[in-house]
This record gives C-alpha cells, structure tokens and sequence, in this order.
C-alpha cells in the first residue's frame, strides 16, 4: 500500500494488469484450466496409443524410417483427426459420462466446457486435420481421416454403442485406421500389409475393452450401454477374450512375408506372453476367483506396442524379408 493509499484508507487495485504487463496469476490460471479441458476433449492418453500404431505402419510401408516432416504432418493430422472424433464423442455421450464413475471427470460432466463449445471444437479439428492431411501429406490420408471420424460418430457412437454388445467389435474398426493412413501416407495407396495391421488391431480391441468392461461393469449397466460384460456372463466373457486373443496373435503371423525373423520372433513371444494372461484371467473365472481384469487391460496397451514396436525396428534395420514360403 502506497503512503498516499494508507493515508485515506484504501488499498490499490491489485486486479489490473502487473505493471510488467503480464497477466494476473488468476487468469493464467483461468486460461491453462479452459485450454486443458478442451485439451481433455480430445482424450490424448487414447490418442497415444493410435500413434503408436500409425508410425509402424508408416516404417513398413516403405520399408524404411521415412521422412520425418511426413511423419511429423501425419502425426498432426492423424491427431487432429482423432481428437475431433474423441471430442464429438463426448458431446454425443455427456449423458452416458455423467452417471458412470469412470467418465464422471470428462470437460462437459463438469461444465468446464460449453457443450455448443465442445461441438465447435469438434468440427473444427475434423475440418483442420483434413486440411493438414491434405495440403501436407497426400488426398487420400485426408479422405481416410474423414471416413474414420464420420465412422466413429455415425457407426459407432450413434448407431452401435448403446444397441448391441457387439459394438466394440465392429465400431472398434475406426481404432483401426490409423495404420491404415499411415501407410497411405507414405505409398499413396493401400495395399494388404496395411490391412493386416488394421486385423491385428481390429482382433485386439474386444480383448481390450471387454477387460475394461468387466472392471467397470456397474458403471456400463448403469448408464444402459449393452457392453458383453454387462449382458452376459463372467465365463462367457473370458472365453471370447480368448478366442479373439488366439485370432489376434496369429493375425500377427501374417506380417512375416513382409518382414523378417526379428519381427517373428518379437511377434510370438509376445503373443505367448498375452495368451498366458488371457488363460489365466478365463482360469480364475472358471474357478470362481477374484480376478484383476485391468492388469489384462493394461498388459494388452504393452503388447500392441511391443508388435508394433517390432515392426517399426525391423522396418529400419532393414534386414531380409521372409517372404512366402511357395
């Protein structure tokens, strides 16, 4: 307080701007909180994972560490891409994420996002990435990423999620794509090695989400969505675990004509590792025990990874192809 101040009696207005001219501590903070949940819309920890996957693709493709500026441009449309997806999926399911403990921390829960907001957001990045995509790398990545989105939304979000305990198989395509615009990305085309990427994730989803589902199969039934874990049994679940789980690894198998012993073998011993949990979890059904869905959950992110990561290295190394056997 100044001395003219102290002497009527009045402190100075400390809500103006710092004579630095910076902002006041409360609006920076205001703004981190208003650009962290859009940021939250977007859902990023999912959209790791989805890059995860997308820059192997891009290694096979050309069988070799492509460029980093394709890598990079991909990265943001493919981000920018699933984050639009992610944010009108919240929008869509507000009313699902306010009754389930999981989802009960989402931006638009908490009204820290304006709905009309977080749609506008939405739209917005979907325009964007198609624009990226195409101005950076070629139109076709750019018409992938559009399919994808409008997949997510109408197929799965509006059409699936709360209709059939199938949704996670089918609606679990678009979780799909990114390898398959990764390899766009760099041939321009898509040829059946993108494919097979895109099997070898579609056969990992149900294994995925279904685990998540068995955890949290209160908050699901609540919310009135049909997930496998709420509309059938702990046994059946576990054995379709297993069975996508066995098709899923071999799935991987068919990458060898394209890649080499460094692959396959990384390929098998991870997937001998997944099965070993998968039984397991079915094990401690069967026996009526308490199991830890989540721990397959969480070993399933490590496997695709580990495939994935596989791939990308021997892509660079660049080692001899098996190839067909006839």
């Amino acid at each position: 307080m100044s001395p003219v101040n102290a002497a009527h009696g009045r402190s100075e207005d400390t809500s103006a701007v710092h004579p630095t001219g910076e902002r006041p501590h409360g609006e920076r903070r205001s703004l981190r909180r208003v650009v962290g949940a859009y940021a939250a819309l977007a859902k990023p920890r999912v959209i790791e994972l989805l890059l995860v996957t997308t820059i192997p693709a891009m290694f096979l493709a050309g069988r070799q560490i492509p460029s980093p500026w394709l890598v990079l441009a991909t990265l943001v449309g493919g981000t920018m891409a699933a984050g639009s997806a992610n944010a009108l999926n919240c929008v869509i399911d507000a009313d699902i994420d306010k009754v389930m403990n999981r989802t009960k921390r989402r931006p638009l829960v908490k009204d820290s996002v304006p709905r009309r907001g977080a749609l506008v957001f939405g739209l917005v990045m979907g325009v964007a990435s198609a624009v990226v995509l195409y101005l950076t790398v070629n139109l076709l990545s750019a018409v992938l990423a559009i399919a994808t989105i409008l997949f997510y939304i109408f197929v799965y979000t509006l059409g699936l999620k709360r209709r059939t305990s199938q949704n996670v198989v089918w609606g679990g395509a678009a979780g799909c794509m990114p390898v398959v615009i990764g390899w766009a990305a760099v041939t321009g085309t898509v040829q059946w090695p993108a494919f097979v990427m895109f099997g070898v994730i579609f056969f990992w989803t149900p294994p995925h989400t279904w685990a998540l589902g068995m955890k949290y199969r209160d908050d699901y039934e609540r919310a009135g969505v049909p997930m496998l874990p709420v509309v059938a049994t702990a046994q059946h679940v576990a054995r379709q675990i297993v069975i996508y789980s066995w098709v899923m690894v071999a799935w991987t198998l068919l990458l060898l004509p394209v890649t080499s012993w460094l692959y396959g073998t990384f390929a098998i011993l991870a997937g001998g590792w997944f099965l070993f949990y998968a039984h397991s979890l079915q094990a401690a059904v069967r026996r009526g025990e308490e199991t830890k869905p989540m721990a397959l959950f969480h070993r399933s992110n490590t496997y695709l990874m580990i495939v994935f990561v596989a791939l990308a290295v021997d892509s660079a190394i660049g080692l001899p192809t098996l190839g067909l056997p006839f």
